[in-house]
C-alpha cells in the first residue's frame, strides 16, 4: 500500500526520486520521505502530508544535489501515527543504515526488545524501522552479508531496500508478499513497488520473487535467494509507455480513466472472440476442451470492486455454462476452509495482481488440488506469477484509486470466460456467435454512456447536498447497485448503501425520508416491473428518487424526471454500462463537493497487507 522507490546510477538521484514518489501518489499515503547518500553519510528529510510538503523541506534545505544513490518513501500509516517521526526512511543508531519498507513485521517487538536491550535506541512507533537496526547489529564489513542475515530473521511481509553508508554506491532490495520491480536502464538501476514509478527512465523490468535479495549497482543486478544461491529471474518489456499515466488534459485520473473505457474494453476484447464458433479466445487460461468441459464448479475469490465484479459473473456462469457459482470475499477464503475438488476451477480477480488476501486465497485453491486460474490487470504481477494460468484484462494502468476501467473489463472478461464455458457444456454455436457479436459491440455502447455525461452532471448537483442515500437492484444489476455505492462513498465521502431491491422492506426502509436519496436502476430487464414497485415505496417515504432506466422505455418517468439514459443492448452487458453511468455519478458529486477525487483520505489503490 505504501510506495518504494530507490536509484543508483549516474543522474542526480534526488529528482529521479521525488519523481518517482510522485508518481506513486494515487496509491494512497499519509507521510513521505527520502534518503540520499552524501560524501558526509546518509542525508534523509521526511514529512507528514503530500509529496509537495517533502519538496519544499528538500528545497529549503538544499539536500546534495549531486548524490547519485538514495532510496525515497510514501508511506500508508499501519504502525504508528502518520507523523514526521514515523514517515521512512529510518535509520539505525549510528545513521550509517537507512531503511524503506513496505508490508508488517509480525516479529517487530521480539526484535525491537532484543536490541534495546543490546543498547539500540528507537525513534518511531513502527515495525520498519527495526530492519535498520537488525542491519546494523549484524554488520562486520559486508553490507550484502549483514543485509542477508537481517532478513532471514524477519516474520511477516517486506518490500524493503536497504542503503549503507560504508558502501555509498550499492542498494540491497528484497521481497515477501509485497511487490518490488527493478528497472533496468544504461548504467543505472532503479527499483520501485510499482512499475509506474521508473517507466519514464526504463521499460525493460525485472520483477522480484518472494525470498529474493537483489544487490544493485550503477551497472549490475545480482539476484540470489535468502540463502544466498544465485537465482535467474526473467526481464520484460513494460508495453505501456509514460502516456498512459499522465492525466491527459482531464482535470483528475479517474475522469481519465472513465473516458477511457471504450478504448480499454476494445483491447480487453480485441482478438478473443471467435464469430464462426460462437465462443471466446483465452489462450491465458490454459486448460484443454476436456478439462473445461469436466468443470461442475465455479468458485470466485476477490475483494472490493473486484468481488463485485465477480458476483456479476456469478450470474454469467450459472445463466450461460449452468456451472454453480459462489463468490467469496478473499480474505475469508481460507479460514472457513472451502471445499474444494480437482473439478472446481477457482478464479480469483485482483486489479493490481497484488492484493494480499486475493493471493492468500489463491494459494490456498491451489493446495486443495482445484484448478486456479487468475483475471489481473498487471502483467508480471505475483498473482499473475503464481497463478500460472489466467486472462489479463488490458485495460492499461488505472491510477486513479476508485477503479473504473478495470471494474468493467473485468466484467467484460468474465462473460467472455462464461461464454467459452457455455461452449464446452451445452450453449449451440448460434447462440454463442450472437452472444459473441453483442459484446464486440460493448465499446460502442459505452461510448453512448458516456455521451450522457452532461445529464448526469446536473443530476449530480442535488445529490452532492446527501449526507446517506441509497442504491437499489436486482438481477445483474444487485452487485452493481453494490459497486455504485461503493464508488460515491470511496470519492465523496457521502455514506452510501447498496441494497437488493427486495431488500428494501426488511430494514432499510425504516431509513428512508426527504433527505436519503434512492438512486434505483430500473432498466429494461427481468424484474422491473417489482422494482418499479419498489421505487413507489421509496417515493411513499418521499425520498428524492435518481433512476437508471433503458433508452426508450417510457414506464418510469411519472416517478421522477431525473433519469439517466442506458442504450439498449443485450441484457448480459447492461451491467458494464450501468456501472459506467454510475461512475459518472460518483467523479461529478464528489467534484461538486470539492472532495480530492483521485487520492481519497484512508484509502489505497493496491492492499497489500491482510
Amino acid at each position: 500500500m505504501c510506495g518504494i522507490v530507490g536509484y543508483v546510477g549516474s543522474k542526480e538521484a534526488l529528482g529521479v526520486l521525488i519523481n518517482g514518489l510522485r508518481r506513486l501518489e494515487y496509491r494512497g499515503y499519509d507521510s513521505s520521505g527520502v534518503a540520499v547518500m552524501t560524501a558526509d553519510g546518509i542525508s534523509v528529510r521526511k514529512a507528514a502530508g503530500k509529496v509537495q510538503a517533502l519538496q519544499s523541506l528538500v528545497e529549503r534545505d538544499g539536500l546534495p544535489p549531486a548524490a547519485t544513490c538514495g532510496i525515497a518513501h510514501t508511506r500508508w500509516a499501519t504502525h504508528g501515527a502518520p507523523t514526521q517521526a514515523n514517515a521512512h526512511p529510518h535509520l539505525d543508531d549510528s545513521g550509517n543504515f537507512a531503511v524503506v519498507h513496505n508490508g508488517i513485521i509480525e516479529n517487530y517487538e521480539l526484535l525491537r526488545n532484543r536490541l534495546r536491550q543490546a543498547g539500540h535506541h528507537f525513534a518511531s512507533e513502527t515495525d520498519s524501522e527495526v530492519i535498520a537496526h537488525l542491519v546494523a547489529s549484524f554488520h562486520d564489513g559486508d553490507f550484502a552479508t549483514a543485509a542477508g542475515e537481517a532478513l532471514r530473521q524477519l516474520q511477516g511481509t517486506f518490500g524493503v531496500v536497504l542503503a549503507c553508508a560504508h558502501e555509498p554506491d550499492k542498494l540491497i532490495v528484497a521481497r515477501r508478499g509485497s511487490p518490488i520491480v527493478i528497472g533496468i536502464g544504461e548504467n543505472e538501476v532503479l527499483v520501485a513497488s510499482d512499475v509506474a514509478a521508473i517507466v519514464a527512465h526504463t521499460r525493460r523490468v525485472i520483477y522480484l520473487e518472494d525470498n529474493d535479495i537483489a544487490i544493485l549497482s550503477a551497472g549490475s543486478c545480482d539476484i540470489r535467494d535468502l540463502s544466498n544461491v544465485p537465482v535467474d529471474r526473467q526481464m520484460l518489456e513494460v508495453d505501456w509507455d509514460l502516456g498512459a499515466i499522465e492525466k491527459g488534459g482531464c482535470a483528475h485520473y479517474m475522469l481519465k480513466e472513465i473516458q477511457e473505457q471504450p478504448e480499454a474494453l476494445h483491447n480487453a476484447i480485441r482478438g478473443r472472440l471467435d464469430h464462426d464458433l460462437g465462443t471466446a479466445r483465452l489462450d491465458g487460461l490454459g486448460m484443454t476442451p476436456v478439462e473445461l468441459a469436466q468443470v461442475d464448479r465455479m468458485v470466485i475469490a476477490a475483494c472490493g470492486t473486484s468481488m463485485h465484479a465477480g458476483m456479476v459473473g456469478e450470474y454469467y456462469f450459472e445463466d450461460l455454462a449452468h456451472l454453480v457459482t459462489e463468490v467469496d470475499q478473499a480474505a475469508e477464503f481460507r479460514y472457513r476452509n472451502p471445499i474444494l475438488n480437482p473439478r472446481t476451477l477457482v478464479l480469483v480477480i485482483s486489479q493490481s495482481g497484488e492484493t494480499a488476501d486475493t493471493l492468500a486465497a489463491l494459494r490456498e485453491a491451489k493446495l486443495k488440488g482445484s484448478h486456479v486460474a487468475a483475471l489481473v490487470n498487471v502483467v508480471g504481477s505475483t498473482i499473475a506469477r503464481e497463478a500460472g494460468r489466467g486472462i489479463y484484462l488490458h485495460a492499461g494502468p488505472e491510477i486513479g484509486v476508485a477503479s473504473t476501467k478495470a471494474f468493467t473489463c473485468q466484467v467484460a472478461v468474465l462473460l467472455m470466460l462464461a461464454l467459452k464455458l457455455a461452449r464446452s457444456h451445452r450453449m449451440t454455436r448460434d447462440q454463442g456467435a450472437e452472444l459473441a457479436a453483442e459484446i464486440e459491440r460493448l465499446p460502442e455502447y459505452t461510448r453512448l454512456v458516456l455521451e450522457q455525461a452532461p445529464a448526469i452532471e446536473s443530476i449530480a448537483g442535488d445529490l452532492a447536498k446527501a449526507r446517506s442515500c441509497f442504491f437499489l437492484g436486482r438481477g445483474l444489476l444487485y452487485p452493481v447497485a453494490l459497486e455504485g455505492a461503493l464508488k460515491l462513498k470511496e470519492i465523496s465521502y457521502i455514506h452510501a448503501e447498496g441494497y437488493h431491491a427486495a431488500e428494501l422492506k426488511h430494514g432499510p426502509i425504516a431509513l428512508l425520508d426527504k433527505d436519503v436519496p434512492v438512486i434505483a436502476l430500473a432498466n429494461d430487464l427481468p424484474g422491473k416491473e417489482k422494482m418499479l414497485g419498489n421505487i413507489q415505496e421509496c417515493c411513499a417515504r418521499r425520498s428524492p428518487i435518481i433512476l437508471t432506466a433503458t433508452d426508450g422505455d417510457r414506464s418510469c418517468e411519472a416517478l421522477t424526471d431525473k433519469i439517466i439514459r442506458i442504450p439498449r443492448s443485450h441484457p448480459l452487458l447492461t451491467p458494464v454500462t450501468t456501472a459506467i453511468a454510475l461512475q459518472l455519478l460518483a467523479y461529478h458529486v464528489a467534484r461538486a463537493r470539492g472532495c480530492e477525487i483521485d487520492q481519497p483520505r484512508n484509502l489505497a489503490k493496491s492492499v497489500t497487507v491482510e
